[in-house]
């Protein structure tokens, strides 16, 4: 008997072909980076403060510059500086009805006159950009709308892996992926398009449901098609190519002034996408399950061709791989002890990954800097990321590499919350720093969330857990952007802490390096007793070799 996996072996592990869809799929990635971080472009919020239509006119008449209407907008604590003026607060005068000349007015001091909320609209410091917040005067008491435009995505996001997953399963990884780029399309050009901003969330969190589902559908599909000792480092390079749309980001942004374009430019590969139908096979381990082994060995055999390889086994003699136990459930990954501490140290990992990932990311857009400069410099530092776990995981293990990773994140952030701003270079490789941890973090919980959960029930462990990350990307904006507004570095110290525990309940988890997986929760349980069979089994297949060897000579000599 062969499995498929020694089938795939002959048609070539990583060969022409695959490395032909690899390079296809990859390209999947860079949009994707645009949809999860791309608010902090589009959602920027520029310096603002109310727009009096008064004195509006006034500056057109009197010649005065924004700086100058600026004077006679209240202070903020009664702080003399410019930048320190009011963004939701006007002086509660008719300035039409005054008798100053524009002389006088500029050598006014409003001080002391009543102030009241903003009337009419803001009026925004952004030379020419248009942004979702300026257009529909998303600021002072609907800032929150802000926040709720990247919820909303990651609530796609958390409905769209687990209908994804299913459609998947159920009616193959090509036509789910087909189904993917048609909504991503469609909702993404929507978006585009939105006449309010209801519609504009409406679309927001389709077009999450879409991306985040096709997407995982697509790594599913990559890792299904080559070797087993190809899949960590293909998953990790698929990964890569994330990061690679964020070095895009910056000069898309910066040459595409309007929100609503940068958003077709997001949308619109989508389109382009739908060709890979006739370029893509559908995944023939998934087939198999699903009893076509005609329809997957006549994919296996192409595949062959194309990397110029020989198949000379029979699908008549493929071991079929047993699938998910029926009797595998929610209650499975709590049952145990073991189990429970996997369950609640994975949970708290993808949590604290998406928190503190995306935090870091859009905290880019409120700390006054060039914003195109410094996503850039953040975007760089997640490329040591993967090669960094490249080479710690085989020489090292998983357990300290993921550990600290969470812990650098996490020191780098409590510190860079009390660097002085002075200090601006200093405060920027910190924060790089900080990056990079997190980066390897959140790449590092995929692979071990995998190694930890046995057979039958590795899949809905994979999935539950996951769950986590969408609800951190849930939270993350309004934690980012309401503590903020508090003190600009709250939110840093709350990434610190949270990346510490999270750093030091990994290492509560057990080391995963050469230990074979687990195929029962027994295993998990008492994982030397797994090691021990596997043990045993091998040195059998050693006594079998050399019996046999022992009876060629014997024969040989006679």
């Amino acid at each position: 008997m062969v499995s498929f996996d020694d089938l795939l072996e002959e048609a070539g592990a990583f060969g022409r072909c695959q490395k032909r869809i690899f390079s296809l799929l990859c390209l999947l990635s860079l949009p994707f980076a645009g949809v999860y971080v791309g608010i902090v472009f589009q959602g920027f919020t520029p310096d603002h403060w109310c727009r009096d239509p008064e004195l509006v006119e006034m500056r057109q008449v009197c010649g005065w510059s924004l700086e100058d209407t600026r004077r006679l907008i209240p202070l903020v604590n009664g702080s003399g500086e410019p930048e320190q003026r009011s963004s939701c607060e006007q002086y509660e005068v008719d300035w039409n009805s005054t008798t100053l000349t524009c002389d006088s007015l500029a050598q006014l001091d409003p001080s002391g006159v009543p102030v009241s909320k903003c009337k009419a609209s803001w009026e925004y410091q952004y030379e020419g950009r248009k942004t979702f917040v300026t257009e529909f005067d998303l600021v002072c008491e609907k800032s929150w709308l802000v926040d709720m435009y990247q919820s909303v995505l990651n609530v796609g996001f958390l409905v769209g892996s687990f209908a994804f997953g299913y459609f998947a399963d159920r009616f193959g990884r090509k036509i789910t992926f087909l189904m993917s780029n048609i909504l991503n399309a469609i909702s993404g050009l929507g978006l585009a398009l939105a006449p309010n901003y209801v519609t504009v969330l409406v679309f927001r969190a389709i077009f999450g449901f879409g991306v985040k589902g096709g997407w995982m559908t697509n790594y599913v599909l990559l890792t299904e098609i080559v070797g087993v000792k190809h899949r960590r480092t293909v998953g990790i390079i698929f990964q890569m190519f994330f990061s690679v749309g964020l070095l895009i980001l910056p000069p898309l942004a910066y040459f595409i002034t309007d929100w609503r374009w940068f958003q077709v430019a997001i949308a619109a590969p989508n389109v382009l996408f739908l060709a890979y139908y006739w370029f893509i096979p559908e995944s023939p381990r998934w087939l198999l399950s699903q009893n076509n082994s005609a329809k997957a060995e006549e994919i296996i055999r192409a595949m062959a061709e194309e990397n110029k390889k020989k198949l000379t086994s029979s699908f008549d003699n493929l071991a079929c791989d047993e699938g998910d136990s029926p009797s595998a459930s929610l209650l499975d990954l709590v049952r145990t002890p073991k189990m429970r501490k996997h369950t609640f140290i994975l949970m708290f990992n993808w949590f604290t990954s998406a928190v503190v990932y995306q935090g870091l990311i859009m905290r880019v857009g409120i700390t006054g800097g060039n914003v195109y400069i410094d996503f850039l410099i953040m975007a760089l530092v997640e490329f040591p990321a993967a090669f960094l776990i490249l080479f710690t995981i085989e020489r090292i293990g998983r357990r300290l590499p993921f550990a600290t990773a969470n812990i650098v994140a996490g020191a780098c952030c409590l510190i860079a919350a009390f660097i002085p701003d002075s200090l601006f270079w200093f405060k920027t490789v910190v924060g790089c720093v900080g990056r990079l941890g997190i980066t390897m973090a959140f790449e590092m919980v995929v692979f071990v969330n995998t190694e930890l959960y046995p057979t039958f029930i590795r899949n809905l462990g994979v999935s539950v857990c996951s769950t986590m990350c969408d609800i951190g990307g849930i939270i993350s904006p309004f934690l980012l952007y309401r503590l903020s507004a508090i003190w600009l570095e709250l939110p840093l110290i709350i990434f610190g802490v949270v990346a510490f525990i999270a750093g030091g309940l990994v290492l509560l988890l057990p080391e995963t390096r050469g230990v074979p997986l687990p195929d029962t929760i027994e295993d998990v349980e008492f994982p030397h007793r797994k090691k021990e069979k596997t043990v045993e089994n091998q040195q059998e297949k050693e006594t079998l070799k050399s019996d046999l060897t022992s009876n060629k000579e014997n024969v040989v000599s006679v």
